[in-house]
């Protein structure tokens, strides 16, 4: 088995297939570590957005690509990276992923025996028979394109050289199995893997969040043991004073009082130290760009309630991470403090789109465009989180996390329009070969049921 040199590149030329690419996250995070990478996305708005910012993509089904297209894309390709939809599985949403863990992990199984494609998709089919959510197949998405990789003649039947995924938590068990599969019994071609798994919190990485993520790191065997990113920030500890629930304006008044008073924690002296944690303050107090700051102390009340009680709402001040991005961020409720003398407090402006991206750790003047964009916002990952897991996946450097807080530079009109011919088959539209308008919104949940009283 090979080492690779600190700081060296275990690949000479990476290049990045960014499944599920979303809005940009982890595109973003390439072209930080100038690392090229092909997205492909299936949301139009999500496309939208990324044409706007200048990055490579297909507005495309990844399933359907992996199908029928699969040897147009870049021979060069050797990292595979991506994120699956996480609805069926994230502890928010209906579970039916987590019901059908078993299945999945057989259906691993099956594909690194060399399971054909018919066999999987009748498999899969019965799974959604039985009332299995249709998404719960997407996680199965990265083995099946790293298995087509070995089986493509446009790319010499080449493995891919490195594989990053990502996932909610809940995910955790699946990645697992994936690198139980990848190590022991490899790809049916004979290709095994040396992978890392762990959940890791995204704020420990300078991201201004709190969001844990399930992320895996695989090498392919002979490009040396991968490793987990280091931490370069210290984990966020909950106070008392974190954790005031209440809707009530008295205890806005009161938690933000004790906000306005409370010193802000001090930066580590001891040297190689995690730094630490960075507060919603950290991110948004500065003038960067078209952002103008939010000077005044302020206090983050999410609108929906935790522990199944909808009266308990999750309250932060400007001195903490954020709470979890989600698609939910542009109805967090805001209070500022207008005068520390009188102790005014009002409702003061809703985090914007560039606002909610900079917690997200997105680039100042990000061209978020498109529709539900609060939506692409929450679904994204967090670039320089995404920066850190590819940095170690490469064997590079850690990111340095000044490059997203400069202003985005969006792409000219041309550019632009140059982007989505490729990405779409026009100019400046979509066309028959992008997946149609019906199917670029995410099925609804069902009701859950009420509780007997």
């Amino acid at each position: 088995m090979t080492s690779t040199p600190p700081h060296q590149s275990i690949l000479d030329k990476p290049f990045v297939l960014d499944l599920f690419a979303g809005p940009g996250g982890l595109d973003v995070a390439g072209r930080v570590l100038d690392v090229p990478s092909l997205g492909i996305e299936w949301d139009r708005s999500a496309c939208l957005t990324r044409y706007a910012a200048g990055l490579e993509t297909l507005h495309a089904d990844v399933s359907e690509v992996r199908r029928d297209s699969f040897e147009s894309l870049p021979p060069e390709i050797n990292v595979l990276a991506g994120g699956p939809p996480c609805q069926t599985y994230s502890v928010a949403g209906r579970g039916a992923g987590r019901k059908a863990l078993e299945d999945v992990k057989t259906l691993i199984n099956d594909l690194a025996a060399g399971a054909s494609d018919e066999d999987i998709d009748k498999k899969l089919k019965s799974l959604e028979a039985r009332g299995g959510d249709p998404r719960t197949a997407l996680v199965l998405e990265p083995l099946r394109y790293a298995i087509q990789a070995t089986r493509s003649p446009n790319r010499g039947y080449r493995p891919y050289d490195v594989i990053v995924l990502e996932q909610v938590p809940a995910v955790v068990e699946v990645w697992r199995h994936y690198a139980k599969v990848l190590e022991e019994t490899g790809l049916p071609d004979g290709t095994k893997y040396k992978v890392v798994v762990d959940v890791l919190a995204t704020e420990t990485y300078g991201v201004p969040q709190t969001r844990s993520r399930a992320v895996l790191i695989a090498r392919r065997t002979g490009l040396g043991e991968p490793e987990l990113p280091e931490a370069t920030h210290r984990a966020y500890e909950a106070r008392q004073w974190n954790r005031r629930n209440s809707a009530g304006s008295d205890q806005v008044q009161a938690t933000l009082d004790e906000a306005c008073t409370e010193e802000p924690p001090s930066q580590p002296v001891k040297k190689n130290e995690p730094k630490h944690w960075l507060s919603m303050r950290d991110a948004l107090a500065a003038e960067v760009g078209t952002h103008r700051g939010r000077k005044r102390p302020f206090l983050v009340r999410s609108n929906y309630g935790s522990s199944g009680d909808p009266k308990r709402r999750g309250v932060r001040t400007d001195q903490q991470p954020a709470a979890t991005v989600t698609g939910r961020i542009s109805r967090f409720v805001v209070f500022e403090h207008l005068d520390d003398h009188t102790g005014v407090v009002r409702e003061g402006p809703r985090f914007n789109m560039n606002e909610a991206g900079m917690l997200q750790s997105f680039p100042p003047d990000y061209p978020w465009s498109g529709t539900a964009k609060a939506q692409q916002v929450g679904n994204a990952v967090p670039p320089l989180f995404g920066a850190h897991l590819l940095s170690a996946a490469l064997g590079l450097p850690a990111p340095d996390p000044d490059a997203l807080r400069e202003p985005w530079a969006p792409a000219t009109e041309e550019q632009r329009a140059k982007l989505r011919s490729h990405g779409c088959g026009a100019a400046d539209d979509c066309t028959v070969r992008c997946p149609r308008p019906d199917e670029q919104t995410p099925p609804r949940s069902a009701p859950r049921p009420r509780k007997s009283k």
